[in-house]
């Protein structure tokens, strides 16, 4: 399959069962509710998907089990977050064989390296590989930050062809399409900064609060694709305090939250995460209630998506 670094992409959560085995039933759920909303992708093992808790096994299962139910409708995505180049380049060649389309790759685990050891970390990951590579750049959680410059060294290797664009800084969208045009495509990873990022030429959406929103997530892409922006950013405004669940500590908690709201979840999490209680857990109920309560009629988005292909 061709990759496209381009519209939603959600960052699926795990499901787990209340005796911590994965749930592929809920799991299997959710993704078709994801490829019914319209969504262009899928992507496994992020911080949603809870990797740094899956053993290596349950990693391939999931994958196995994406790849079965997506087909080839759109294509998947495997997160490699190691340690050491070693055995990033295994986890590399294991998506490969397992069905994955393309990967998401984090600089070094644990090791605030140097720029030189980043730029060593992704090259050797894409030398080892034929499969596209989108950079995550997030220096705000990981503590490193790919620069332009490295960036430049980088896209020496022709399947480094993406960016996680998560600096949370606006005008880094602009600053990589000045240098580098369409040869970094450019895919958002910061829900509260999403449409201000389509609107400044980014290509995509690596999103989080999809998924248990994927038709208003896949709608606001769509509609400002198509130039109706004032459409999009009505949207866009009712889902904001949604989508600021994704920008905190207890993101997987919050997300997991609203996907039993909406249906397509449960709040199980891996230890030593646990389901939100207390204080917090009101006010997350109180914004996910609000949401729903005042929901918004969609326009017929899908239409324009047929009339593109």
């Amino acid at each position: 399959m061709k990759f496209k670094w381009e519209g939603v992409m959600p960052a699926v959560t795990t499901k787990f069962t209340p005796k911590d085995t994965l749930d592929l039933e809920l799991f299997e759920l959710n993704i078709n509710a994801q490829l019914t909303a319209g969504v262009h992708g899928i992507v496994l093992g992020g911080t949603l998907g809870e990797a740094s808790t899956l053993v290596h096994e349950e990693k391939n299962i999931l994958l196995k089990k994406t790849r079965e139910v997506v087909g080839d409708r759109v294509p998947v995505l495997m997160n490699i977050a190691e340690q050491t180049t070693k055995n990033a380049i295994l986890a590399a060649k294991d998506a490969e064989q397992n069905g994955a389309d393309g990967l998401m790759v984090l600089p070094p685990m644990r090791y605030k390296a140097t720029d030189k050891e980043v730029v060593a970390y992704f090259k050797a990951i894409a030398k080892s590989t034929p499969l596209p590579i989108m950079v995550y750049n997030n220096p705000v959680d990981y503590k490193i930050e790919v620069t332009l410059d490295m960036f430049e060294e980088l896209l020496e290797e022709e399947n480094i062809q993406a960016v996680k664009e998560s600096t949370r800084d606006i005008s880094n969208t602009t600053r990589i399409k000045n240098r580098f045009g369409n040869r970094l495509k450019i895919l958002c990873g910061v829900d509260t900064l999403a449409l201000e990022s389509l609107l400044m030429g980014a290509d995509g959406w690596i999103a989080g609060l999809v998924c248990a929103f994927p038709a208003e997530t896949v709608a606001i892409y769509e509609l400002q694709k198509a130039g109706r922006i004032e459409e999009a950013l009505q949207i866009y405004r009712w889902f904001l305090p949604l989508l600021e669940l994704d920008i905190d500590p207890q993101l997987v908690q919050n997300i997991k939250l609203a996907e039993v709201y909406t249906g397509i979840g449960s709040e199980y999490v891996r230890e030593p995460r646990q389901p939100l209680n207390g204080q917090r857990r009101e006010e997350v109920v109180k914004i996910i209630e609000a949401g729903l309560k005042n929901r918004p009629a969609l326009p017929d988005y899908k239409h324009l998506k047929d009339s593109k292909s």
